[in-house]
């Protein structure tokens, strides 16, 4: 029987990836979307496109129904930081709610799916350096709506797992880039050497703090991650997804701009700095290394290398015109609108 996968949240950076990938291996693929806004749809073969509110348990439940999918990969949600400050009662509508619509449709189906949740390291919190790297035992203390959102997750796929045995797993992600990120240090380095190529800025990237260490994961070892996850993961379990070494920021825009070939001037701008940094974030994936055989492929100079030539392409088009006009646009469907 062929694998049929939803996907929620697939006009989501990493959901975009995802929906991609499962076609590519000749998956039939429903990917949901709450909105979609300038961006076609891919138009491929074995993958459609439904719009879901995960808010409205109708819609989810006729989704599942009428597709019976093999597998859910649930990666809809609410994950603005922002926003989840602003409007925490909407973060929770849409993160535990939403998911909870979702066990529920699928505790109801007669033939029950592999569900793969996309749970987060923001869980956890603000973890010791003697911790580090954390373990999927670390303690769950998150400091915001969001996190607090994804340990309802976490907690709600355990439950159905073992009261209805619904074979759920769950991947705590941390940082992950790489073509059509936005809002985080590489994609923000590589955007602005493309537009000092395109002689769309000054040579002069301006930056916040470079001194701490984060392990950027590319994300098509992260789509990976959730495909190995939903064939080999074991049921009932929680697994930090994390890449397998840590950069210092300033390293990586040092190789972002060696690899762009461009000569800039780097300054430390005031208004980049945050109240508080953390030194490092870094997960173990021993355990998921362990049960499923996953690890990390790429590079971070494979990794910034791809997203310099995505940028290349999506300003391909853009002049000083448009950028006055603050156009610029996005190919393809990976916008980060609802990512996780």
């Amino acid at each position: 029987m062929k694998n049929t996968a939803v996907v929620t949240g697939a006009e989501g950076f990493i959901g975009s990836h995802l929906v991609r990938f499962l076609q590519a291996k000749a998956w039939n693929v429903i990917g949901t979307y709450l909105r979609n806004g300038q961006e076609p749809l891919p138009k491929l073969p074995n993958l459609r496109f439904v719009t879901c509110d995960l808010r409205d348990g109708g819609q989810i439940a006729e989704i599942v129904g009428e597709y019976e999918p093999t597998h859910i990969f649930h990666l809809g949600a609410q994950s603005l930081q922002t926003l989840c400050w602003e409007a925490p009662v909407g973060t929770f509508e849409s993160n535990i709610m939403g998911s909870l619509h979702l066990f529920e449709a699928v505790r109801h189906m007669k033939r029950r799916p592999v569900v793969v949740s996309a749970c987060s390291s923001a869980e956890y919190g603000h973890v010791a350096a003697s911790a580090i790297p954390v373990t999927e035992h670390q303690p769950l203390l998150p400091l915001h709506p969001y996190g607090i959102s994804k340990v309802c997750l976490d907690l709600l796929a355990r439950e159905y797992f073992l009261d209805y045995k619904i074979p759920a797993v769950n991947l705590r992600l941390f940082n992950t880039t790489g073509p059509g990120k936005t809002n985080d240090a590489p994609s923000d380095f590589v955007r602005q050497l493309i537009r000092i190529k395109k002689g769309l800025q000054p040579p002069l990237i301006e930056v916040g703090n470079l001194e701490p260490h984060r392990a950027f994961l590319d994300v098509e070892d992260t789509v990976r991650g959730f495909y190995v996850a939903a064939l080999k993961g074991k049921r009932g379990e929680v697994y930090n997804l994390c890449a397998n070494k840590t950069h210092q920021i300033a390293e990586l825009l040092n190789t972002a701009i060696r690899l762009s070939g461009l000569k800039v001037e780097i300054r430390r701008a005031p208004h980049l700095m945050r109240p508080s940094d953390e030194k490092i974030i870094f997960g173990s994936t021993k355990k998921f290394g362990k049960d499923t055989g996953w690890k990390p492929m790429r590079t971070i100079e494979q990794t910034l290398t791809s997203m310099l030539d995505y940028w290349d392409f999506a300003l391909m088009d853009t002049g000083k015109n448009d950028h006055k006009n603050g156009k610029e646009s996005r190919p393809g469907l990976k916008r980060d609108r609802r990512r996780v």
